[in-house]
């Protein structure tokens, strides 16, 4: 499941680098490491307690909004009825409420799954200067 969400923030990323050469964004390859306990241990202790940071991070702002903040999900996490689906330990519920945070303070923040959706999120964004 890792691996195919690597491959979709991969080809996103270079699409955003071809696309959009001149506009700075992160992407949180290190979800794809597998960290010893101690690194783990350090990472948790530098971090915002209960931020779960989004997988890309398009720092560009627009008209509307601060910056893009996506997180890459191979398939949707929502139900039918469009409640969050469970996860293991909450993760996707957890990474809801930081979504909604980033919502609250100026980014337009969600998921996405399908590679033409994102770029769609995307281009929209970013014409919308």
């Amino acid at each position: 499941m890792k691996h195919k969400e690597y491959k979709l923030q991969k080809s996103v990323c270079q699409y955003l680098r071809l696309q959009y050469p001149d506009v700075k964004f992160l992407s949180d390859a290190i979800s794809n490491v597998k960290l010893t306990i101690p690194q783990q241990q350090r990472n948790k202790a530098i971090q915002a307690k209960g931020f779960h940071c989004p997988d890309l991070l398009i720092l560009q702002p627009n008209k509307d909004f601060c910056g893009l903040f996506i997180e890459l999900k191979i398939v949707t996490p929502y139900k039918l009825n469009g409640d969050i689906k469970a996860s293991g330990k909450d993760h996707l519920k957890k990474q809801l409420k930081t979504i909604n945070e980033l919502n609250n303070i100026g980014y337009k923040a969600l998921f996405a799954w399908d590679f033409d959706e994102i770029k769609e999120i995307i281009d929209t964004y970013l014409k919308n200067k």
